[in-house]
């Protein structure tokens, strides 16, 4: 069981641009059934204000598309408190400084929170105008409640 003082935080990383709105949809899912302990939020992914986003929770799970080549709604699942993210994975960013290059970074500077879980569902299309992906819709809810079996929500109740 985890303490009072516990601070969780599900990050929905994304833009409105096809497939990459999926951490965006994940987080939107979520946000209409907040737990205590528990922030979600949705972020653009630029590496620097990530960094600033996650700072003083003590486990973080971010949701992004991913574009490494994989078919469409692979999912990945890594664990950067424990390995590094890699960045052929998470290549596909609308900034140059991203999710991955902001996990290694913050490892660098020793401001990972204590656990940090990354997960990814390969996307295709990340055009502006674009709709997300129909065979990445099914996977919204299953994320959603993946994400929150990762940051431990299971252990709070839940604020109506």
């Amino acid at each position: 069981m985890k303490s009072d003082q516990y601070r969780g935080l599900i990050i929905g990383v994304g833009t409105e641009y096809g497939d990459d709105a999926f951490g965006l949809l994940v987080a939107r899912h979520l946000a209409g059934r907040t737990f205590d302990g528990i922030d979600v939020i949705t972020h653009s992914g630029e590496g620097a204000s990530l960094m600033e986003a996650w700072q003083g929770y003590d486990s973080v799970v971010i949701v992004d598309a991913s574009q490494s080549g994989a078919p469409v709604g692979t999912k990945y699942r890594f664990d950067a408190s424990v390995e590094r993210i890699p960045t052929r994975t998470f290549r596909y960013s609308t900034h140059a400084f991203g999710v991955a290059e902001a996990v290694e970074t913050a490892r660098a500077l020793k401001r990972l929170p204590r656990r940090m879980i990354v997960i990814g569902v390969e996307g295709e299309s990340f055009q502006p105008g674009a709709s997300i992906d129909p065979r990445l819709e099914p996977l919204v809810r299953e994320v959603a409640a993946q994400a929150l079996a990762e940051i431990g929500a299971d252990v709070f109740s839940e604020r109506t």
